[in-house]
């Protein structure tokens, strides 16, 4: 398997956000930071999400990019876009409930727009561990089988502050 690596890019108030191979909560800083910069710019427009080189997805990734949905659309009133062309990928955020909050399309994303890698971003462990609890906590909002599935993991997490 790939290593992981989060590509961004920015035109304007539009931003493209592509996960490529591994991506796992080794990333939750960095990608936190971006959001929070991302939603920061001053004429913020759009986000699309582009899995379609992504091979595994971990729980803390997907919880982050369902904080980023919620997020775009309660403050811009807008649905981000997510490519997805695997369908194993396909099939996990499906079983997530992105549906609610995503405008899924299964087809390549075409862009001549330049990507560049977001660093890894350390953090102390009582930081990472607070953005792994917030985004399970966001994936438990999205639906029962989430909540069933993450709950034991977010209760291990808070025992552990």
């Amino acid at each position: 398997m790939q290593a992981g690596k989060i590509l961004v890019a920015q035109q304007g108030g539009a931003f493209v956000i592509k996960l490529v191979g591994d991506v796992r909560l080794t990333f939750c800083t960095a990608l936190d930071d971006f959001l929070d910069r991302m939603f920061g710019t001053a004429g913020f427009v759009s986000v699309i999400i582009e899995l379609g080189e992504a091979e595994n997805i971990d729980s803390t990734t997907l919880g982050q990019l369902a904080k980023l949905a919620i997020a775009a659309q309660r403050r811009h009133h807008l649905r981000p876009v997510l490519f997805s062309t695997n369908p194993n990928i396909t099939r996990i955020i499906d079983s997530m409930g992105f549906e609610r909050v995503f405008d899924i399309r299964q087809e390549p994303l075409r862009t001549d727009k330049q990507l560049s890698e977001l660093p890894v971003a350390e953090g102390t462990e009582n930081s990472v561990r607070e953005k792994v609890i917030e985004a399970h906590r966001v994936l438990m909002g999205m639906n029962e089988h989430n909540r069933a599935q993450f709950n034991e993991l977010v209760c291990a997490l808070e025992a552990s502050r």
